[in-house]
């Protein structure tokens, strides 16, 4: 449950022809004008890598604010990968979702098995995105997670959660598209959401970027890089950091 007194909210652009994005780093620059609300509040934006580190750095430029990660893998199918049984994320106590219309068809020991494997994949992000990088302080601020997108809803949904250990005043989630049933979904675990874009019938994320290539991890980090550049931040207490 969203950890302030204020009113949750969805900001969507209007019904009309979905649009593509040119890539990742045009949909954070169109996202961060939907959020020059919130620079007076010093937020924290807090991305969900790999994709959404490009989204997010647009986001953290334009607000002025730093910029640091939320550790979250998504647990698909055996049958088809992309398909989220669930999700899993790290904050330093590890947060599960699981997608009962989907986890119905899979065994309950490959679940336990591939969220296994997924928190190995976060502690290998961690060492590598992460090391020793100052974590920002996430208690008492305004937290904005962003993505490129959503699908299933999964990985933001155990992010969201995972955010919510760490404090925050309050919770603001911001994606370029995603499902409009989704969204509804998540409002509940958000005191604000900003999208651009909420087609229906929902396609792949994929369909609504012209340049979706796979960020790798020198990608990541580089953009990391440049975002510490851009505004430089104290180390938070281990109490107060982002998952």
């Amino acid at each position: 449950m969203p950890g302030s007194d204020t009113p949750r909210s969805t900001t969507m652009s209007g019904p009309g022809v979905p649009f593509r994005f040119r890539d990742r780093s045009e949909a954070g620059r169109r996202l961060a004008t939907r959020l020059a609300h919130l620079g007076d509040e010093k937020p924290v934006v807090l991305a969900l890598p790999r994709g959404g580190v490009a989204v997010a750095v647009e986001v953290a430029r334009a607000l002025h604010a730093p910029l640091d990660l939320v550790l979250v893998r998504k647990i698909g199918a055996p049958f088809q990968p992309e398909l989220a049984v669930g999700a899993v994320a790290d904050g330093g106590r590890v947060e599960t979702v699981i997608n009962p219309d989907v986890a119905d068809f899979v065994p309950e020991s490959w679940i336990g098995e591939e969220k296994v494997r997924q928190l190995r994949e976060i502690e290998r992000r961690r060492a590598v995105y992460v090391g020793d990088r100052p974590r920002v302080p996430v208690a008492g601020r305004t937290a904005i997670l962003v993505d490129d997108g959503i699908a299933t809803g999964a990985t933001m949904l155990a992010a969201l959660r995972s955010v919510r250990r760490a404090r925050p005043r309050r919770t603001v989630l911001a994606v370029p598209v995603a499902p409009l049933d989704v969204l509804s979904e998540l409002r509940v675990e958000a005191d604000e959401i900003v999208c651009l874009q909420a087609p229906n019938p929902f396609d792949a994320i994929g369909a609504f970027y012209e340049d979706f290539h796979q960020l790798d991890d020198a990608e990541v980090v580089h953009l990391l890089d440049e975002a510490s550049r851009m505004r430089p931040t104290a180390a938070p207490s281990s109490n107060d950091r982002a998952p």
